[in-house]
């Protein structure tokens, strides 16, 4: 099985950041989806980056090279996690919060990928998810606002959407939104490494469960 991890975005891309600055979207998606290539290969995975530049690569690129290694190794033998960090909207702190992912609409084979990683966030972040609702109760964080984001109308915990990295791909994807880069206390968890650590973890271990379950 080939893994394939999509950092989000790149140093050129405008307006992907916390409002101080201090978390840039582009870089912390490469931070992490390296450690997340490196804990993968350690424990014996076929992993790599979709997009090593810095820069941003358009989305029908990234989809062409998913869709070549599609072409190559079969569709059933390759999947694609693109990791990213959600925004409320408007450049200014917001209340917004948590972790979600996101699939393309219908039944298909990322729907279990994504299940397998909302497992695995339930864990990782643990921690995060017992500090969630006192810092809800300072105010951190509104009051609908969940440290786990789910949509069951479909019967699964993930969103879906037609972005065009999980539409215009063969093979199952998914992507993640790790957290919320303009809420003040996400940023905190985001970039300490505990954060990072949990972030990390929750992309491997939910990965590693969907490729044990021998789904093809």
């Amino acid at each position: 099985m080939k893994i394939l991890i999509d950092n989000g975005h790149g140093s050129n891309t405008p307006g992907k950041c916390s409002p101080d600055k201090s978390l840039r979207e582009f870089a912390y998606a490469r931070e992490i989806a390296g450690m997340v290539v490196d804990d993968l290969k350690s424990k014996g995975y076929d992993a790599e980056r979709l997009v090593p530049e810095t820069t941003d690569i358009p989305l029908a690129e990234r989809a062409r090279r998913v869709n070549e290694w599609c072409g190559k190794l079969g569709t059933q033998n390759v999947i694609l996690v693109s990791i990213h960090c959600n925004a409320a909207g408007n450049g200014s702190w917001m209340s917004a919060g948590g972790w979600c992912a996101y699939t393309s609409p219908g039944q298909t084979k990322a729907d279990l990928l994504a299940t397998d990683l909302y497992s695995a966030a339930d864990v990782a972040l643990a921690k995060y998810r017992e500090v969630f609702p006192v810092l809800q109760a300072k105010g951190d964080y509104g009051s609908v606002q969940k440290p786990i984001r789910t949509d069951y109308s479909d019967g699964d915990p993930d969103y879906e959407a037609r972005f065009y990295i999980l539409v215009k791909t063969k093979c199952p994807a998914v992507l993640t939104e790790s957290l919320f880069q303009d809420n003040k206390a996400d940023v905190a968890f985001l970039l300490s490494d505990e954060g990072k650590k949990a972030i990390t973890q929750l992309h491997v271990e939910g990965i590693v469960k969907y490729l044990k379950s021998g789904v093809k």
